[in-house]
């Protein structure tokens, strides 16, 4: 790892502290904030990578049906990006500069931080669990006998069923057809994998394809209707069932770093870090939380409007478990996300700005590339945590803020 890549941080120069009225410690305005210095920055990106990100251009408007309606115009969001990101995972392995879109100032040095931590300490480890998204409808019927007869039909013909759902996609495979009776009503999970894309919209299409299907060859005297969607794939919606089974890809990320780095990067130690997840827990569980992290959701927010994915799918994949623990002289730091609903290929990452993100990152349609985004934006949120829960341990969490959350 070159000098550069050890002091990512330089560019914004070192400012010197002050107290303000209130009596809060922090720093004089940061360097680093002309033109020059973000003409510096894509150059030295393109010394690290071999890859140089084009200049922002619009798109043209022909380009963006499917994506948008009702188009008047474009909205800049200001690019940064954090790293080296160091990841050893089941797709993902090598070093990764991470590009995000953010106007939460801190954001992108938080993560460079958690970052440059984690390098220190050899990098993060990353397994990449499942893959698969659902959508689920309802069928309702008069009486259960007519329900539970239904419910019985569609164990017989589950075949032909998925045959309907995948003549609509040449991507797509249903993997299996979960069934909950309830009341007088049968719901039906349609559970797939979606190769390279997010899938939204390829899992309501053959959803949709399949419930036709069902409604001409399930004969019975009686009317009954269906919804395409009964809410129960917890779509956009953080739930405990997400946790428990996953929608999108699941991946688990970890490290392992010593006491020393710890004190020398974050200035807190093992012990420190340790005693405050106690009193996290507590506050967690006391407002009942969904998932147990301090902000998923900036990591997650931050990259998907970088890369062309479903920014509303935040919602959902949020809902991530990080846990510390101490093993021998270290503390061992682990996020499971069982949610995170991306894709390489379809959607908004057809966009030149978005597409050229994506090839930084060796993520651009090919097989197996949706996975590894997967993982690094696990990784990537990974080392966001740890950075933030070393501001709150240290209290260094309000200087940071007052230092580069301020103009």
């Amino acid at each position: 790892m070159s000098e550069l890549n050890l002091k990512p941080l330089e560019a914004s120069g070192d400012p010197k502290p002050h107290e303000d009225g209130r009596g809060i410690s922090k720093k004089t305005p940061p360097r680093g904030y002309t033109a020059e210095d973000s003409a510096r920055r894509v150059e030295w990106l393109e010394a690290q990578t071999g890859f140089r990100l084009p200049p922002f251009k619009t798109e043209e408007p022909e380009n963006l049906r499917g994506l948008v309606e009702n188009h008047v115009g474009f909205m800049g969001i200001p690019l940064s990006v954090a790293g080296p990101l160091k990841i050893e995972g089941s797709y993902a392995r090598g070093e990764f500069y991470i590009p995000m879109c953010t106007l939460e100032g801190t954001l992108a040095f938080s993560m460079t931080r958690g970052c440059f931590l984690t390098y220190l300490a050899g990098g993060i480890a990353s397994r990449h669990i499942k893959q698969e998204l659902s959508r689920s409808p309802i069928f309702i019927f008069e009486s259960i006998e007519e329900a539970y007869r239904f419910y019985e039909w569609v164990k017989v013909n589950e075949p032909a069923i998925r045959d309907a759902a995948q003549a609509t996609t040449r991507h797509g495979k249903l993997l299996r057809v979960e069934k909950h009776p309830i009341h007088n009503r049968v719901l039906l999970e349609f559970i797939y994998n979606t190769a390279e894309a997010a899938g939204q919209n390829m899992v309501t299409i053959a959803t949709e394809a399949a419930c036709q299907f069902i409604m001409g060859a399930f004969k019975q005297p009686k009317p009954f209707r269906y919804l395409l969607e009964s809410n129960f794939c917890c779509d956009k919606n953080p739930a405990h069932k997400t946790i428990l089974h996953g929608r999108g890809h699941h991946v688990i990320c970890s490290f392992s770093v010593p006491d020393r780095i710890l004190r020398k990067v974050m200035r807190v130690s093992v012990d420190q870090i340790l005693r405050a997840l106690t009193d996290k827990h507590l506050g967690s569980q006391m407002a009942g939380l969904l998932g147990l992290n301090l902000h998923t959701a900036n990591a997650l927010a931050a990259l998907y409007l970088a890369l062309g994915q479903d920014i509303a799918c935040v919602a959902e994949n949020s809902v991530g478990i990080a846990t510390y623990e101490r093993q021998g002289d270290s503390l061992f730091a682990t996020l499971s996300m069982p949610s995170i609903t991306v894709g390489t290929w379809g959607g908004a990452t057809r966009l030149a700005q978005q597409q050229s993100h994506l090839k930084m990152l060796g993520c651009a349609g090919e097989p197996g590339s949706a996975k590894k985004l997967a993982e690094i934006i696990c990784a990537a949120a990974l080392a966001l945590e740890i950075s933030l829960a070393g501001a709150i341990v240290s209290n260094e969490f309000a200087h940071a803020h007052a230092t580069f959350g301020r103009r």
